[in-house]
């Protein structure tokens, strides 16, 4: 009687689990909604982020240059 219960009970969920499954959009159709909600800078924007860019590499191109003199220099004077 018990095993009964069970199957039956299993049935159930089964039967529950199909109803609740809902159909979900196509893959394209959820890229065209994402990009919907995209949102890009404007070219002053662009324009500062380049030039923040270029800073920072200057920066650390200089900073590993020295770095490499001052090592270079240490090892010359061994």
């Amino acid at each position: 009687m018990a095993k009964e219960a069970k199957k039956i009970k299993k049935g159930k969920e089964k039967k529950n689990k199909k109803v609740k499954k809902e159909k979900k959009p196509g893959y394209f159709k959820e890229v065209k909604m994402e990009m919907k909600k995209v949102t890009f800078p404007s070219s002053k924007d662009i324009a500062k982020y380049t030039i923040a860019t270029i800073m920072i590499v200057a920066f650390l191109v200089f900073f590993f240059l020295i770095i490499s003199a001052i090592l270079s220099a240490v090892k010359g004077a061994m």
